[in-house]
């Protein structure tokens, strides 16, 4: 079946939603919203820490959050990037207000800032412990109820079409790829239909399922990412892996783990020992308050000293009440587990948190395929560069959610639905009755990526996680072809591409840089602009 709407959107979270509500402005495009499970089921959904803002102009300026976000990149951010999402925050902020989105306020009625790891200033704006939860909750409540938005749940994108699917040989050097819409699998109906677009955004979140423990709900699979990569497109960064150095240790929760918020060490909590001894003094002078990527692989070197399968990060000595006010969810989340935060230490261990890579887009959110944008944790828009500064993602999503849906405003009546797109051909195929192998092929995805791509690597263990992938690879691809697709194979399939484009990318970087730590180029003193180590 062929279906046409004017701006396709992959993906449901902060990203896809704010595009689509820009888009929605005009009254006068149909738009598609298609999520592969339920609207509420995102990442953005996830985030507990809050959104990155200057909002308090008394200690506060757009040059020091520019600064500590260049800082955190370990300077290989793209400074027009960087000035984009910091200057254009405040009206980010704005907007989701008015879509109904609640940050919690103090006693004078101005917004309650946090400070995390990284950031030289109170600038996180929050609510409770659950941000990300309220922006997805708001913005949801406001696309469903707008009549120009067709929300599609249980939609999984395939393929997105390009000429390749016409007939035409593409390559990676063919300077005019263009989209043209995407075949969607309708989890109901087994199908796969024919969506045509004018313009396609990428909004598919992450990657973090493809590691054997993350922060990330099951769905991110790097869908985006690999469905422009197949297309030819270009991605960047890859090598840079987020690892939060909290999440909390509960043998049995490991897709997704319990995120111990990054707020609660910008509130004063200490990381320990379990016998109590800190450790953060030997790693960086800012102690539990230096970025993500030099705390976790200070508690990872800890745990491998000493036989460990957690550290712990201490609240103690902070008022109890106090505690459960900012953090009522993680207190009754580890209280269920037997652990009162208030009097115990909380078992912490890094594991895979965010994508800083992905579709390489410029300042319009444009990839480098025409039609198609990629906003969210699927696009490298160069904000984060080696290291994402905490809270910098929701807004990123947001200011270029704005670009993006600016941008494409002023050329989608230009494009024209491509009407030689064939439907997809399934002919041949046979029902997959081999589950077991795919579930298989996805554990083992995630314990090569976590023992050979994880927080410390080698060109060794870089290498053998290719071996490791591309027979699976071969293997799932030959799959691919005899069976009918379904959201298994087809996930399966996007974690390898994503497997792959990450090991590749961080053995082309002979460097140790942001979060790319490789035992085989120890880190140049000379370039140490952000750490001791």
């Amino acid at each position: 079946m062929v279906k046409k709407f004017d701006f396709l959107i992959i993906g449901g979270g902060v990203a896809g939603m704010s595009f689509a509500l820009k888009i929605a402005q005009t009254q006068k495009y149909k738009i598609a919203l298609c999520c592969k499970t339920t609207l509420d089921e995102a990442n953005t959904a996830k985030a507990q820490g809050g959104i990155a803002s200057v909002t308090n102009l008394l200690v506060d300026d757009f040059d020091k959050h520019i600064h500590d976000t260049m800082v955190a990149g370990d300077w290989l951010s793209d400074p027009a990037a960087v000035e984009q999402v910091v200057r254009n925050a405040p009206k980010g902020i704005a907007e989701l207000v008015n879509w109904g989105v609640n940050f919690d306020k103090n006693n004078e009625g101005n917004f309650d800032l946090h400070r995390e790891g990284g950031h030289s200033e109170f600038r996180i704006l929050h609510h409770a412990d659950d941000t990300g939860a309220e922006i997805q909750r708001g913005l949801m409540a406001v696309v469903r109820n707008n009549p120009y938005i067709s929300v599609l749940e249980n939609h999984f994108a395939v393929e997105i079409i390009t000429q390749h699917h016409l007939g035409v040989r593409v390559t990676r050097h063919s300077p005019d790829i263009e989209c043209y819409g995407a075949y969607i699998l309708d989890s109901a109906t087994g199908k796969i239909d024919t969506y045509l677009s004018r313009v396609t955004l990428m909004a598919t979140g992450g990657t973090g399922a493809i590691y054997a423990t993350t922060t990330n709900p099951n769905i991110a699979t790097g869908d985006g990412i690999a469905m422009v990569h197949r297309a030819k497109g270009i991605i960047k960064d890859m090598e840079f892996v987020q690892f939060h150095p909290t999440a909390l240790f509960h043998i049995g929760e490991t897709h997704p783990a319990y995120l111990i918020t990054e707020a609660m060490r910008g509130y004063g909590g200490i990381l320990r020992l379990p016998n109590g001894e800190e450790f953060m003094q030997k790693y960086d002078p800012r102690l539990s308050l230096a970025p993500r990527d030099i705390v976790a692989r200070a508690i990872d070197n800890e745990m491998k000293i000493h036989g460990l399968d957690h550290v712990c990060l201490d609240v103690t000595h902070k008022d109890p009440e106090e505690t459960k006010h900012h953090f009522p969810n993680i207190y009754a989340k580890c209280l269920s587990i037997g652990i009162d935060i208030t009097k115990e230490y909380i078992p912490v261990a890094p594991c895979a948190h965010y994508m800083c890579g992905g579709i390489k887009v410029n300042l319009d959110a444009e990839s480098s395929i025409h039609r198609l944008y990629a906003v969210g944790e699927c696009s490298c828009t160069g904000l984060h560069g080696g290291n994402r500064l905490a809270s910098n993602s929701l807004i990123e999503a947001v200011v270029y959610a704005d670009a993006a849906a600016r941008h494409a405003l002023k050329m989608v009546d230009s494009y024209d639905f491509n009407t030689r797109v064939p439907e997809w051909n399934d002919e041949g195929t046979m029902t997959n009755e081999e589950k077991v192998l795919i579930s298989q092929d996805m554990r083992e995805v995630g314990q090569i990526m976590s023992t050979y791509v994880g927080i410390v690597r080698s060109d060794l263990r870089l290498r053998r996680a290719l071996e490791r992938l591309d027979i699976l690879y071969n293997e799932t691809e030959d799959l691919f072809k005899r069976v009918k697709a379904d959201r298994a194979i087809c996930e399966l399939r996007n974690m390898i591409n994503v497997g792959y484009l990450i090991t590749r990318q961080a053995l082309e970087r002979k460097e140790s840089r942001g979060l790319h730590f490789n035992i085989d180029y120890p880190k140049d003193p000379s370039l140490n602009t952000q750490e001791v180590w």
